[in-house]
């Protein structure tokens, strides 16, 4: 007689039948009994979506294959778990349902399941314990199929369902994206994909899935970070696997010894650039930098894929939210952490109360520019707390850093503003290196004002603007205006010099006319917002675009 073996979900779920199948260990031609509720189980969680789902799904189709082969025996037995049945599941019932099953086929239970296993073997059942395989080389199988999309210049992979497969190739603010082949992906292909990757990452003590929600799956594999979405949350299965190319130290960076000391003291740091900029990368290497000036050095990421050394331990969420992540770091005790990435206004708060709680903190927020990741902070937290939780700014562009800014308060009259009584706290934005002045941050009645002190002026030597006619030939000269451009809280004001007051002017961005206005008596255009005009400006100013106007 063959033996007979009963699977329970967990088997199914980390795939170990097929290889306890493929390897002999269950005897030749094995019979293999299924329980209805494992079924259940595994149609359910296919039917929401969850990868783990179509990876066990998977599974039951290749034991069908081996039944067919005639490798396997395959028996489907037991009833299909009532509503009833299924509510009490946490409790155990399900798992009993299918122990029962195995007793009254006289079958040896096979599970990955501590828990299922110990009361199998008390209630006199045969157990067979086959856990996860465990890689034991340093290095991913070279035999995987996403690997075979990667060279030694890539960033990223992008596959889509019936698209030919695309790569980003370069290095971090240098990149192309590059077609890979003209040959679409087709359905099964990246459906073997997502298996594969689900399957490796399980088994493979260095991986882990990161996040599992209906319809999307991360998983960190090893270095790559590997995004698998499908039906209802994107309109086809796409994967997306990024790994980091390089592992840089500070000294790669362009760092001064003024710069360094800086870092040694700064305590609320904000990393801060475009998507792709290095942000990351950046981080990592002060984090093994600060490991080495022997801090204790944790990280909290959403995703963790920051390339650190093995001493330093990286934290997710905790029961789903990064508070209480949070709870737990602060009894740790850590002189920095590493905080990637700084999002939501939950994010803000909890790297704020970090800061307050006495904790150095190296924050990775996604901006245009430096001041746009001060201007994240605000609104979310009291402006006189800022420079209490941010001190310097470091940004990043190219894959390294393109300008850092420090922060201070202080009280005195904005500048632009005469009367002694308009004194107030100022926050001031400098830049390290110049120490200049670059930003003022106060109070303005109800807003919130971001002054800046020294506006972008024209790379054009000559005050005058030439304009040709249609013949080529030289038609007038026209005088050209500089503005002086103030950024608030819900509006922007344009300011011109005095003689120009109450002149119909036209308003250009690098010789490109945005608007026609009017100059008030004190020279000024005030615009809202909420039109188009002031919107147009804030973007052009923003892009640090050459702002000017001419006399109609």
């Amino acid at each position: 007689m063959p033996d007979k073996f009963a699977c329970d979900t967990s088997i199914i779920f980390n795939g170990q039948i097929l290889n306890l199948i493929e390897n002999g260990e269950l005897g030749e031609k094995p019979e293999i009994f299924i329980s209805n509720i494992v079924i259940a189980e595994v149609e359910f969680r296919t039917n929401i979506h969850k990868e783990i789902g179509f990876f066990g799904l998977n599974v039951l189709k290749q034991l069908r294959k081996l039944h067919d082969e005639g490798a396997i025996t395959l028996h489907i037995i037991g009833n299909r778990p009532s509503r009833e049945e299924i509510k009490m599941a946490p409790g155990g019932e399900l798992d009993a349902l299918i122990r029962e099953n195995a007793k009254e086929n006289n079958a040896i239970l096979i599970t990955a399941d501590r828990i299922q296993g110990d009361v199998g073997e008390f209630e006199g059942l045969e157990v067979l314990f086959a856990w996860e395989k465990k890689f034991k080389d340093e290095l991913l199988p070279i035999s995987l199929k996403i690997l075979e999309y990667f060279d030694d210049e890539t960033m990223s992979v992008h596959l889509k369902q019936n698209i030919p497969p695309y790569a980003k190739k370069g290095s971090p603010g240098n990149w192309r994206l590059q077609k890979i082949s003209d040959d679409p992906v087709s359905n099964k292909v990246i459906e073997d994909i997502a298996m594969e990757i689900i399957e490796v990452t399980r088994e493979d003590q260095h991986s882990f899935i990161e996040i599992e929600k209906v319809g999307a799956i991360v998983a960190q594999m090893r270095e790559f970070r590997i995004v698998i979405t499908r039906p209802p949350f994107s309109n086809d299965v796409e994967i997306t696997a990024v790994r980091p190319l390089v592992s840089l130290k500070l000294s790669d960076y362009s760092i001064d010894s003024r710069l360094q000391k800086r870092l040694q003291k700064a305590e609320g740091i904000l990393v801060a650039g475009p998507p792709g900029a290095g942000k990351s990368t950046f981080s990592a290497a002060l984090a093994n930098y600060y490991l080495g000036q022997e801090k204790v050095v944790k990280t909290l990421e959403s995703v963790r894929d920051l390339q650190v050394d093995p001493e330093i331990t990286q934290y997710t969420k905790l029961e789903g939210t990064l508070e209480n992540s949070a709870d737990i770091l602060l009894l740790v005790r850590p002189d920095f952490t590493i905080f990637d990435e700084v999002r939501t206004t939950k994010d803000f708060e909890v790297y704020s109360d970090f800061r307050l709680s006495g904790v150095g903190m190296v924050g990775v927020v996604h901006s245009s520019s430096a001041i746009d990741a001060i201007q994240r902070f605000i609104g979310r937290i009291e402006l006189g707390m800022l420079p209490s939780i941010i001190d310097t700014i470091i940004f990043i562009e190219g894959g390294d850093i393109s300008s850092v800014l420090i922060i201070k308060m202080t009280v005195k009259v904005p500048s632009g503003l005469r009367d002694r009584d308009l004194a107030r706290p100022v926050v001031e934005v400098r830049d390290y290196k110049t120490r200049q002045l670059e930003y003022e941050i106060y109070s303005f009645g109800q807003d919130i004002v971001i002054n800046p002190i020294k506006p972008k002026r024209s790379r054009y030597k000559s005050n005058q603007f030439m304009e040709l006619s249609r013949y080529g030939r030289e038609k007038s000269k026209k005088e050209r205006i500089n503005l002086d451009i103030e950024i608030m809280k819900d509006r922007v004001i344009l300011r011109a010099a005095l003689q120009y007051a109450s002149q119909n002017i036209v308003i250009y961005s690098n010789q490109e006319e945005i608007f026609t206005g009017s100059l008030s008596r004190k020279s000024e255009i005030n615009l809202s917002l909420s039109n188009k005009e002031g919107r147009r400006i804030l973007k052009e100013f923003d892009r640090n675009k050459n702002i000017y106007a001419m006399i109609k």
